[in-house]
């Protein structure tokens, strides 16, 4: 009996943990995006499809090796003559011009292994194989920015569900307000020192806040769900924010050094860098395949009346040197072209690194202009918390229309709104600057504080 009100008592005290929802930090947000994210996913795979390149390649340098088995049956003059030959069966009676023009159906069956190897082909294949390399590279640079990408997305959306959740707070606040609001205004009809209008306007004011708190809940549902999707897992996934949207104090740097730092660390750049140069690979290519080629081959051929064997076998091998004399001018034609593709690809280039210096130079101002809004947005939730505690006192006194006390609660409201979208943006703008310079990842000071 006693150790049965022990249990009951465990489970009691247990429920209340059993049925809290779990914790969620933004770091772990962004673990949990980088590894079940289905774009990412597919990235990846991309990513290592490139890899396998690199060894389909390589493969054009080494000797290809092949076997084949056949069964022939025939009574074509030629092949009957050359298969007994190639059989070891070829007798005097054979000669007979009967037999040789008319011969009974012959069964041939051919066991053939053959190898092939180009040993020169003026560097092609190592040219190809450097684009594969090259093209591996260029996919996993690709990833490295998907990655970043991603991680931006999951930090604002993340961001957005702790402005939501604040911005509920300001809602169920205001509707206290509004409530207390209501019956003072009530208090004061029945004593008769204010007109029915206050009490009304009261009640039209207590009804607007309602609603903006319904949106309020719904729209921290909302931004859950879209945190879910970054992430990658069912949108209706349950779970607490183990972090509050907050003020933080987060590194500065001067814009010519973020501007050095893009072109270092930005994955993109890296990846246009190296497409700059797979385009020259590309030229050389073009011309090494105007070169001579030297092919070696070799091959062993068993020739046998039954599958078993009783025939008789033969071997080949030899050197083949190719070299296009003319082909209508199609590989000048390539070479001019894609020496043309070089140069435009390094004119896109320029173009591209001057955009990223525009974009580090934009990301820049914007978390500077976000930077001092925290401070005025600041300020003026302590003027508005201020002058609506003033205001409410002269209401009461008699001093104010209920008009001036809704004029003042809207304003304090407002204020407080502005300030926590303030913080909002500070928060994602940093991490949009940590995005133009390529240096945003899961130890960024805005993902792990």
């Amino acid at each position: 009996m006693v150790r049965g009100r022990y249990f009951i008592f465990f489970l009691m005290a247990a429920l209340p943990a059993l049925a809290a929802e779990p914790r969620l930090t933004l770091q772990q947000a962004v673990e949990t995006a980088l590894e079940k994210n289905p774009a990412r996913k597919a990235a990846v795979l991309e990513q290592r499809a490139a890899t396998s390149g690199i060894r389909e390649a390589r493969a054009a340098l080494l000797p290809q090796v092949s076997f084949t088995e056949g069964y022939t049956r025939s009574t074509d003059p030629v092949f009957v003559f050359g298969g007994k030959l190639r059989q070891n069966r070829f007798a005097a009676p054979d000669f007979a011009l009967n037999a040789l023009n008319r011969p009974d159906p012959f069964g041939n069956f051919a066991t053939r292994l053959t190898t092939q190897w180009q040993a020169f082909d003026s560097g092609v294949s190592w040219k190809r194989m450097l684009l594969a390399k090259q093209g591996s590279t260029v996919a996993q640079r690709q990833v490295d920015r998907s990655d970043q990408q991603l991680i931006y997305r999951v930090v604002e959306a993340y961001s957005g569900l702790l402005l939501a959740q604040r911005q509920l707070q300001v809602s169920e606040a205001a509707v206290k307000t509004a409530q207390a609001i209501l019956d003072n205004s009530e208090a004061k009809f029945q004593a008769g020192m204010v007109v029915e209008s206050d009490r009304l306007s009261a009640r039209v004011n207590l009804a607007s806040r309602r609603q903006e708190l319904i949106r309020a809940r719904n729209a921290v549902e909302m931004a859950r769900s879209g945190l879910n999707h970054e992430m990658g897992i069912a949108l209706e996934t349950a779970y607490d924010p183990a972090e509050m949207l907050a003020e933080t104090m987060l590194p500065q740097a001067s814009e010519a050094e973020l501007q050095v730092m893009a072109l270092a660390h930005r994955p993109d750049v890296a990846a246009l860098n190296l497409r700059t140069d797979m385009q020259r690979t590309q030229a050389g290519l073009a011309k090494r395949e105007m070169g001579p080629r030297l092919n070696v081959f070799a091959s062993v051929e068993a020739d046998n009346p039954h599958l078993a064997g009783g025939g008789g076998t033969n071997w080949a091998t030899g050197v083949e040197l190719q070299f296009d004399v003319f082909n209508g001018g199609a590989k000048a034609a390539r070479i001019a072209r894609e020496n043309a593709l070089a140069e435009a690809a390094a004119s896109q280039r320029d173009s591209y690194l001057s955009a990223v210096r525009l974009e580090v130079r934009k990301a820049y101002l914007e978390l500077d202009t976000a930077r001092q809004q925290v401070d005025v947005a600041r300020a003026a939730v302590a003027e508005a918390k201020e002058s609506l505690r003033i205001s409410q006192t002269r209401y009461e006194g008699g001093l104010n229309t209920i008009t001036d006390l809704l004029r003042t609660d809207d304003a304090a409201r407002n204020a407080e709104t502005d300030y926590w979208q303030a913080v909002y943006r500070l928060q994602t703008n940093y991490a949009n600057l940590e995005l133009a310079t390529g240096t945003l990842d899961v130890n960024s000071p805005v993902v792990k504080p």
